[in-house]
């Protein structure tokens, strides 16, 4: 199949969102938005480094790699609305793992009512795709890391550890408890859009999404706020059949384990029951995990209460691009 009778076979006839005036088709794409603030993010994803076809098909390639880009934008605060995607195709790629790969993207654009605007295409060596979002959120209610405040609340959305746990269950096969429902986190993640847009009406909410662990997105808001953030390891949430797997896997999953796309965030003890009840109504759940605090002698630091009750530091790392 040539580039245009592709492009062809994954064109929207009819679009989603009433800002669009011109989509797939021309040079560029138009849209038109005057009343909202506009969200964009990009991600790249390398085959073996980023994903792996050993542990997923095409569609759930797509899948999973447009809910890492709307996972952003959740972070933000923002409501997904469009996408771009360029992608190089391996030259053994046939013509309906390609379009399957799209369905993927397609299926979960259209649970947030995204449209596909415009996109890239070329052959290569590896499969690569480059996909840009952009969402809307109200002005000036875009959401930061950078305002986590003293006293703060720290919180989690879902259950931590079981995308790393789902990879670990397809490259080990083992007779594990509750795989479908591992491999399903891992190959396609449930995202915080509704929660995140429910939290506007706060009056000051940090947030984070969880794509590489929360050891590294917990010290990305204490750098970026210039505060320290404490972590109390029993209350990290995991799902009913975590307990399977051993203690030190346990541990790294649910610290470092990364691509859950969770949200972690900070907000005040004055607005946490209010944020408690915006998460009942998006059936989100919500843990509070620890809590901010000044920092001394401009350090600002990430320390895990572990489960023996001792304190350490929590350094700034997690998950690294998956080969194999």
């Amino acid at each position: 199949m040539d580039e245009f009778a592709f492009i062809d076979t994954i064109k929207q006839h009819t679009y989603r969102q009433p800002s669009i005036v011109k989509g797939v088709g021309d040079d560029a794409a138009v849209f038109r938005q005057s009343s909202l603030d506009i969200v964009t993010a990009v991600d790249t994803f390398v085959e073996d480094i980023h994903f792996s076809g050993s542990t997923m098909n095409s569609f759930h390639i797509g899948y999973r790699t447009l809910a890492a880009n709307i996972s952003d934008l959740s972070a933000m605060g923002a409501t997904p609305a469009f996408y771009l995607v360029s992608i190089v195709i391996p030259q053994n790629w046939s013509d309906d793992e390609l379009e399957s790969l799209y369905k993927g993207m397609a299926e979960l654009g259209a649970d947030y009512h995204m449209d596909l605007i415009g996109g890239d295409t070329v052959s290569g060596n590896k499969l690569t795709l480059s996909i840009t979002v952009i969402g809307y959120v109200h002005r000036d209610k875009a959401r930061y890391r950078s305002t986590a405040a003293n006293d703060d609340i720290v919180f989690v959305t879902g259950t931590l550890g079981d995308s790393a746990a789902g990879f670990h269950m397809l490259t080990n096969p083992n007779n594990y408890a509750d795989k479908e429902f591992y491999y399903r986190r891992h190959r396609m993640p449930t995202m915080r859009v509704d929660f995140a847009s429910e939290l506007e009406t706060l009056s000051n909410i940090t947030l984070n999404d969880i794509s590489d662990g929360i050891a590294s997105e917990a010290n990305e808001i204490a750098e970026a706020s210039q505060k320290n953030l404490t972590i109390f390891e029993d209350k990290l949430p995991v799902s009913a059949n975590f307990h399977q797997f051993n203690e030190e896997q346990q541990y790294k999953w649910k610290l470092y384990g990364g691509e859950d796309f969770e949200l972690m965030g900070t907000v005040s003890k004055s607005e946490w029951e209010l944020l408690k009840e915006m998460a009942d109504r998006t059936k989100t759940p919500v843990t509070e995990v620890g809590y901010v605090s000044n920092s001394m002698n401009n350090e600002h630091n990430v320390w895990l209460v572990d489960r023996y009750n001792q304190k350490k530091q929590l350094e700034k790392k997690g998950y690294t691009h998956r080969s194999g």
